[in-house]
């Protein structure tokens, strides 16, 4: 898939099939818009086209208000070149973008920019200057300059609305299983390994401690099994997501304990996988009995992603 960035970087060749959306997440529901339009592309010969933006819009619509995000954009452009594709633009959502008017977004990104001869769009999608532009609008503007469009409904998973909202408030709360059948895979996280303080190495379980980028979503406070990976190899993990309140109060962070692993992994990028809330984290009298509760949760993990049984863990 060919990432455009920016609109001083269109048009791009050919005629296309077009989507729009934030897609953060890209959840079930946005695989179902971007799905339209990829089948679109195909029955009428098009080129299937995402745009996105280099931002979420409440960035620079309501600063400080943005929500945390469920991917970064690598991640964003990789799940939606698996679903088929083939340019993705990313819009610089400026102040003076945020300013459009929807015709002036239809002229300059969908008509110049893209040739668009088909858009899909989920039901609530909204564009231009204070949101002006709905799908309604998207179709009469396109019976003008010769695109069709389509809304496509929301997903419902269970008789229950997708929505990345939906996905962010169970992940805060600690709940891994309405992410995984909302997202269609697991939720995951990824940073850089850097230094920690190495009292895990001092307890018998050195941990891979990780920079996660600014504004993205971490689960709530917790321990985790899951799995971790860097480049092709992956391991069982027992994960922490918290401020290591035995050791007084650190600022909110992920790391892992790798099961099988006898290395260093410093500055690699490692994703984490979250499988299952082990319990919450909790202050502990000292290193010893923090130390044994360790054990307890590395045997769970081991458990959990050989599938078996986990039994209850109790602090």
């Amino acid at each position: 898939m060919d990432v455009v960035q920016g609109s001083r970087s269109l048009p791009i060749p050919g005629e296309s099939s077009a989507t729009i959306g934030v897609y953060d997440g890209v959840h079930a529901g946005h695989a179902a818009v971007i799905g339209t339009a990829v089948r679109v592309a195909s029955d009428r010969g098009l080129r299937p086209v995402a745009v996105t933006f280099d931002r979420h819009p409440m960035e620079t619509l309501s600063p400080g208000k943005t929500p945390l995000l469920l991917t970064t954009p690598r991640r964003k452009a990789e799940l939606i070149a698996a679903l088929g594709v083939e340019v993705l633009f990313v819009l610089d959502f400026t102040e003076e973008v945020s300013r459009w008017s929807p015709e002036e977004f239809v002229e300059r990104v969908l008509v110049t920019g893209l040739r668009a001869r088909h858009v899909a769009v989920g039901a609530s999608f909204t564009f231009g200057h204070r949101a002006a532009g709905t799908e309604a609008t998207l179709a009469e503007l396109g019976a003008v300059h010769g695109f069709t469009a389509e809304g496509v409904e929301t997903v419902l998973v269970e008789g229950r609305p997708v929505s990345s909202s939906s996905i962010r408030e169970a992940l805060q709360a600690g709940d891994l299983e309405w992410p995984e059948r909302a997202l269609g895979r697991r939720y995951s996280v990824e940073g850089a390994v850097v230094p920690g303080a190495g009292r895990g190495r001092e307890l018998g379980f050195p941990t891979a401690n990780l920079r996660t980028p600014d504004g993205i979503l971490l689960p709530g406070r917790g321990v985790y099994a899951g799995r971790a990976t860097a480049g092709e190899t992956s391991w069982p993990a027992a994960i922490n997501v918290g401020v290591n309140p035995t050791f007084g109060h650190e600022p909110l962070h992920v790391e892992a304990y790798l099961l099988g692993f006898d290395g260093d992994l410093t500055g690699a990028v490692l994703s984490v996988e979250f499988w299952a809330r082990l319990r919450d984290e909790v202050r502990f009298e000292g290193p010893a009995e923090l130390g044994r509760q360790i054990a307890r949760d590395v045997e769970t993990t081991r458990q959990v992603l050989a599938g078996e049984p986990s039994p209850p863990v109790i602090p």
